[in-house]
């Protein structure tokens, strides 16, 4: 539809301007009475009857070449492409192209236009070099006719490299309705939600619907949930990699700020929670929708046409604070923003990568997805995903799975011109769009050591190097299960933490969680004669300094003695048997008082912290290898 707006824009000037009001090409009164009838109807949008006037002006004067062009232009303004075609070709042909020259170069400019409009982008090309020459200067000099000319340069050496994809609709169950649009899908591509509207009318329903994939097939849809699905509209949503956290649109809402809003639901032990609206900082008093949210859940992107972007509909975010709100949204920038629109963003999983759908980018016509990259500090320039996942029809709502393997889009149908149904689909991602790091994913269960019950737990993956929390996740309070998705960079340790547990500690890399599956993590409750391997407690060959990368597992200790002032903690200090016993057992201890001194530091008091060395005399493992060595030189603390 946003084409066609554009289209009858173009048509207005050409009437403001009164392009054919000076001479006509033939002086037949009575057709040049039914052609300007015609103008005036146009000018009051009454299609029908000016095209009807049109048709009966070069029927009764077959060279009234404006009449052929003005009726053509009409039936392309309402996405009739092939009958514009026609009447373009019809009046073309009647051209004599030594005496009637601009008007071969008009028909031929106008069938340029159709050619587009139709995908038919090889046509429009050859038909644009051969209609050139009967194009005078000051039309080429135009701004029209240069944008179209970049345009078609930058469609001919796409085209001359397209990608090697296969679109593939989506099997049943699913398309089951007329409409369904916006698929997102969680990190493990076993869930799919995506929005269903019951018929074309602004009346119609919108809801979340969801689908389970078995390992076979995907499950009959249906709705997300009694608590998000209402008598108002809900839709276009996003998911967190864990899916545990929903935020989607509902639209006008007695609680709304604007037509549509953003609101947040989190599943609670399998039972997704009443929604709340995301506040004034988020929502704005005009339309605000499309959300999508990082793998982390700790910055959303959404589309809006708030008044203070750069023009139609833009990017905008807003990141979450650590005390649960949100900060106040802020405009992407231009980089990524136009005069034009932009809409439907994706974050992918990286937190690198933004697709986003926009028509004021070069394209190939309507609205064509990009990308950008985040380079640390803003989003860099978007580039053009190419053909054929850009044609000549409106592309939206892109998203591709963790796995990179699957690029899922919505995809129209067109009745004369006008959109008449939707249905979900899928193609292969090409391996040559770079998607930055890779994506690792570990999947497993948090459950109570003592009971074997499910546990509610915060999983915190932290970059050592600099002690900044990359991705915080959460098991589910049901069942313990957990889906992590994260970057193959830097130095990183996971945290396990629940208040009255004492927490886990691993090192990523060292104890191989990259990728794992069904990885089993029990919590002991805090009991006296509890102990746990404090890990990522870095000293030098022989030292016992602490490591800067050390500060991360020591802010987490000192956290779990601030949550739990009735719990005494002794720190043992442990090392490998290179070198004497006497010595190692000096070494070890000096190590577990350099882990005293600094909890001290952060106001943990003295009469809470006993230390011990224990030298090389309880090795968790045998010695026999560097990798087994390197396991008992360690710290462990035991609940007193």
């Amino acid at each position: 539809m946003k084409k066609a707006v554009l289209i009858w824009g173009f048509l207005m000037v050409l009437l403001v301007n009164g392009l054919f009001a000076q001479e006509y090409s033939i002086i037949d009164r009575r057709a040049i009475k039914f052609f300007e009838d015609g103008e005036q109807f146009l000018l009051r949008r009454q299609l029908d009857e000016a095209m009807a006037n049109f048709q009966a002006a070069y029927e009764r004067s077959s060279d009234f070449f404006e009449a052929y062009l003005r009726h053509s232009q009409v039936l392309l303004t309402k996405g009739l492409h092939q009958q514009s075609l026609e009447i373009a070709e019809k009046g073309e042909r009647r051209v004599k192209p030594n005496k009637e020259v601009p008007f071969k170069g008009r028909f031929g400019w106008l069938i340029v236009q159709v050619y587009l409009g139709m995908g038919e982008f090889e046509k429009a090309i050859e038909k644009l070099e051969e209609s050139s020459a009967y194009m005078d200067d000051s039309f080429k000099a135009s701004d029209s006719y240069r944008k179209s000319k970049e345009q078609l340069d930058f469609i001919s050496t796409h085209l001359s490299e397209p990608l090697a994809i296969t679109k593939e609709r989506l099997e049943e169950p699913l398309n089951r309705f007329r409409l369904q649009y916006f698929p997102v899908l969680t990190a493990d591509s076993k869930k799919i939600l995506f929005t269903k509207r019951d018929g074309l009318q602004n009346q119609d329903n919108e809801d979340i619907y969801v689908s389970y994939y078995d390992g076979e097939s995907w499950t009959e849809p249906q709705s997300i949930s009694q608590a998000i699905n209402t008598r108002y509209n809900e839709g276009t949503c996003t998911i967190s990699a864990d899916g545990n956290i929903l935020i989607f649109t509902s639209c006008d809402t007695p609680d709304s700020f604007g037509s549509c809003d953003l609101y947040l639901t989190q599943r609670v032990n399998g039972v997704w929670q009443k929604p709340a609206n995301m506040g004034k900082n988020v929502n704005s008093r005009y339309w605000d929708s499309q959300p999508s949210l990082s793998a982390d859940g700790s910055v959303l992107f959404f589309s809006s046409n708030r008044r203070e972007g750069h023009g139609g509909n833009d990017i905008w975010f807003t990141e979450r604070l650590s005390g649960g709100g949100w900060s106040e949204a802020r405009n992407l920038g231009e980089n990524v923003n136009t005069p034009k629109d932009e809409v439907s963003p994706f974050i992918f999983f990286n937190n690198e990568m933004l697709f986003f759908a926009s028509d004021g980018h070069m394209g190939f016509g309507g609205k064509d997805i990009f990308v950008s990259k985040f380079d640390g500090k803003e989003f860099g320039p978007p580039m053009n995903l190419g053909y054929p996942i850009n044609d000549h029809n409106d592309q939206l709502a892109l998203f591709i799975t963790a796995q990179k393997d699957y690029a899922y889009y919505t995809q129209n149908a067109f009745i004369e011109g006008k959109p008449d149904s939707s249905f979900l689909y899928r193609f292969k991602f090409p391996e040559s769009i770079d998607l930055g790091e890779k994506i690792l994913v570990t999947e497993g269960r948090v459950l109570d050591a003592k009971s074997g019950k499910p546990v509610d737990a915060k999983l915190s993956l932290v970059n050592l190097s600099n002690d900044s929390t990359m991705y915080e996740f959460r098991s589910d309070g049901k069942t313990g299960d957990f889906v992590m998705l994260y970057p193959d960079k830097g130095i990183s340790g996971l945290y396990v933490e629940k208040k009255g547990f004492l927490p886990r500690i691993y090192n990523v890399e060292r104890d191989s969680l990259k990728n794992r599956k069904n990885l089993s993590i029990e919590l002991e409750p805090v009991e006296s004669g509890k102990n746990f391997v404090f890990e990522n407690i870095f000293f030098d060959f022989d030292k016992a300094d602490l490591k800067p990368e050390s500060i991360s597992s020591l802010s987490r200790l000192m956290k779990f003695l601030q949550e739990h002032p009735e719990v005494n903690i002794l720190i043992e200090g442990h090392t490998d048997n290179v070198g004497g016993s006497s010595y190692n057992e000096n070494l070890s201890l000096k190590r577990a008082l350099a882990v005293k001194e600094y909890l001290m530091k952060l106001g943990i008091g003295e009469n809470r912290l006993e230390t011990v060395g224990r030298g090389d005399k309880k090795p968790l493992k045998d010695n026999e290898t560097e990798e087994n060595r390197a396991l008992n030189r360690r710290i462990e603390v035991i609940i007193l």
